[in-house]
C-alpha cells in the first residue's frame, strides 16, 4: 500500500499542474485574438440576477461548499472504520485525482456555456429537452441532499458541543435554526452572501493551518508510513474483504469533493464568467484536494487510540482532536470547525437555489412560476431558497440517515455531471461540437481523454454507492436495508413515471438562443447516420 500511495500522490500532482498550465495557455491564446464574449442574452434570457461576483468570490462559493472542514470531518469516522488510515493516505488522493478530470471537463463546459442552469443547460443543448429534464432533476436531488448533509453535519457538531450528548430532537432543533439562518442570509442578497463566501474561503484556509500547526506542535503519534496502513478496519469479515470496505470508505473523500458546480451555477452573477467561473470549478477541487490531504494526514498521525476513534462513529474527528489536544483548546478548535461547516451550508443553499431557479424558469418543476420568482428588492430567487431549506430539513428527520443522505448527494450530483460530459463526447464524435464552440478555458487535444476518464470514474462511483451497505431505521420494528440504492432507484422510477405522464408533453426545455445551432448540427448528424427509409423521432 505504501508504494501505491506514493504513485497516486505523485500522479495527482503531475495531472493537477499539467491541466492548469494547459488551460491557462488556451486562455492566453484566445485573449490575444480578442475573441468576443457572449453574455446571457445569447440564451434568450433576461438578466435578472445581479452580476456582481468577482473571480475570487466565484471560487469561494465552490471552495466553501467543498469545505474540507465539513465533508472530510463529518465522515472521518465513516472512512476510518471502513479502511483505516489508508483511506486518508491513499483513498483521498485517489479520489482527488479522478475528480480533477471531472472538474476539468466541467470547467470546459462552464467556459462554453455560462448560465445558472449550468449542467441542466449543457445537457439540454447537447441532448435535447429529455436529457435536460432528467439531468436537472438529478442535479436538484444532489443539491438538496448536499444541503441536508452539510447542515445536519453542522448541527451534529454544534449540538454535541452545546449539549454534550444531545437527543435527536435537540439536534433537529439546532438543524432547523441553522437552515433558517442560511435561508435568511441568502434571501437578503447576493452581496452579503458573496462577502461571507469570500471570508469563508480565507477562514477555511486559516482554520486548516491552525489545526495543522497545533497538532504538529503537540507532536504526531505516528510517522508518515501510518497513513498507508491497510490493516485496520472494523467492518471486514468473511463476506466483506478489506478491498471492498476500502472502496466503500471512499465516500468520505468523494462526498467532500462535490458541489464545485456551484461556480457554474453562479456564473450569471460573475464578472467575466467564461474565464473566472471555470477557474472557480477547477481550482476549488485542486486546492481543496491539497489542503484536505494535509489536514487528514496530520490528524490521522495524531491519533492515540484508533479503537476509540472508530467507536465514536460520527464524532470520530472530535475524539481524535480531544485525544491529541484535549481541554479548552481542543474545544475551541472544534468550534472553529463547526463554524466552517456553517459557512459551507450557506454557500450550498446559494448554489441549490440557483439550480432550482433556472430549472423552474423553464417550467421543469411543479409550481415553477413560484420557484422562478426573483425578489424585486434583493434580486435573489427567494422562494427557491426557502424551498431548498424546507426539503433539506424534512430529509433528515429519521435516525441513522446521514450516510444515506451523503451517498444520495454523491449519486445525484455526479450522475448529473456525467450526462453533459458524455453528451459533449458524443457531439464531438459526430462533428456537431467544433473548436469554435469551445470557451477560452479548454484543454484542446486533451479534452477527449480527460472526459472519457471522467465518465468512467462516475459510472464506477455511482454503481459503488448504489450497492454499498446502508441501513435506516424507519420504526422500532422496521429497518430499511441497502437504503441508498433502494431510495435512488425508487426516485428514478417515480421521475420516469412523472416524465412520461406529464413532462414529456409539457416540458419544452430551456431557451437555447445562439446555442440552438449546436443542437441543430447534432440533429443533422444523427439524421445522417440513420439508414435510408427510417425516420428519427425528435
Amino acid at each position: 500500500m505504501l508504494l501505491l500511495g506514493i504513485v497516486v500522490n505523485m500522479l495527482l500532482l503531475i495531472v493537477m499542474f499539467a491541466i492548469i498550465l494547459k488551460a491557462n495557455r488556451s486562455i492566453v491564446s484566445m485573449r490575444s485574438k480578442n475573441a468576443p464574449s457572449e453574455d446571457l442574452k445569447s440564451f434568450g434570457y433576461k438578466q435578472e440576477l445581479l452580476r456582481d461576483m468577482g473571480g475570487f468570490s466565484n471560487f469561494a462559493v465552490s471552495f466553501s461548499i467543498i469545505s474540507i472542514l465539513t465533508g472530510a470531518v463529518t465522515l472521518y469516522g465513516y472512512g476510518f472504520n471502513q479502511g483505516g488510515p489508508a483511506i486518508m493516505g491513499v483513498g483521498w488522493p485517489l479520489v482527488t485525482l479522478f475528480v480533477l478530470f471531472i472538474a476539468a471537463a466541467m470547467a470546459e463546459l462552464t467556459s462554453s456555456i455560462p448560465t445558472s442552469g449550468a449542467i441542466y443547460h449543457w445537457a439540454s443543448i447537447l441532448g435535447g429537452p429529455r436529457w435536460g429534464w432528467f439531468t436537472g432533476w438529478l442535479n436538484i436531488i444532489g443539491q438538496v441532499t448536499i444541503v441536508a448533509g452539510i447542515d445536519f453535519g453542522c448541527a451534529g457538531f454544534a449540538s454535541a458541543l452545546l449539549f454534550g450528548n444531545p437527543t435527536h430532537g435537540q439536534t433537529l432543533v439546532t438543524y432547523a435554526v441553522i437552515l433558517i439562518m442560511h435561508a435568511t442570509f441568502n434571501h437578503i442578497g447576493i452581496n452579503v452572501v458573496s462577502k461571507l463566501n469570500s471570508f469563508s474561503a480565507i477562514y477555511h484556509i486559516i482554520g486548516v493551518f491552525i489545526i495543522i500547526g497545533v497538532l504538529t506542535a503537540f507532536g504526531p503519534r505516528h510517522n508518515v508510513g501510518y497513513l498507508f496502513n491497510a490493516d485496520f478496519s472494523t467492518v471486514t469479515s468473511g463476506s466483506t474483504p478489506y478491498w471492498f470496505a476500502f472502496l466503500v470508505g471512499l465516500l468520505q473523500a468523494q462526498w467532500t469533493l462535490t458541489g464545485y458546480d456551484a461556480s457554474a451555477h453562479t456564473s450569471e452573477e460573475t464578472i467575466d464568467p467564461k474565464v473566472r467561473a471555470p477557474w472557480g470549478v477547477y481550482l476549488s477541487v485542486a486546492i481543496s484536494g491539497i489542503f484536505g490531504f494535509i489536514l487528514l494526514a496530520i490528524v490521522t498521525m495524531s491519533i492515540k487510540d484508533p479503537s476509540a476513534v472508530a467507536q465514536a462513529g460520527g464524532n470520530a474527528f472530535i475524539v481524535a482532536i480531544q485525544q491529541a489536544v484535549g481541554g479548552w483548546f481542543g474545544q475551541a478548535m472544534l468550534w472553529m470547525v463547526t463554524i466552517a461547516m456553517w459557512f459551507c451550508g450557506l454557500s450550498s443553499i446559494t448554489s441549490s437555489s440557483r439550480m432550482i431557479f433556472a430549472f423552474s424558469r423553464d417550467k421543469g418543476l411543479p409550481f415553477s412560476k413560484i420557484w422562478s420568482h426573483v425578489s424585486k428588492k434583493f434580486y435573489t430567487p427567494n422562494y427557491a431558497i426557502w424551498l431548498v431549506s424546507v426539503i433539506a430539513f424534512l430529509s433528515a428527520i429519521f435516525n441513522n440517515v446521514y450516510a444515506v443522505i451523503t451517498s444520495l448527494s454523491v449519486i445525484g450530483l455526479y450522475g448529473s455531471y456525467f450526462v453533459p460530459i458524455f453528451l459533449k463526447l458524443r457531439a464531438k464524435s459526430k462533428g456537431a461540437w467544433t473548436a469554435k464552440d469551445d470557451g477560452p478555458w479548454n484543454l484542446k487535444g486533451w479534452s477527449g481523454p480527460v472526459s472519457v476518464i471522467a465518465c468512467a470514474w462516475i459510472i464506477f462511483l455511482v454503481v459503488l454507492m448504489v450497492i454499498s451497505p446502508s441501513d435506516v431505521t424507519i420504526t422500532s420494528h422496521y429497518t430499511l436495508h441497502y437504503a441508498t440504492g433502494k431510495i435512488f432507484i425508487s426516485v428514478l422510477l417515480l421521475l420516469t413515471i412523472y416524465f412520461f405522464a406529464y413532462a414529456k408533453h409539457h416540458f419544452k426545455g430551456p431557451h437555447l438562443g445562439s446555442y440552438a445551432e449546436i443542437s441543430e448540427r447534432l440533429r443533422k448528424k444523427e439524421d445522417a447516420v440513420v439508414p435510408s427509409g427510417e425516420t428519427v423521432q425528435h
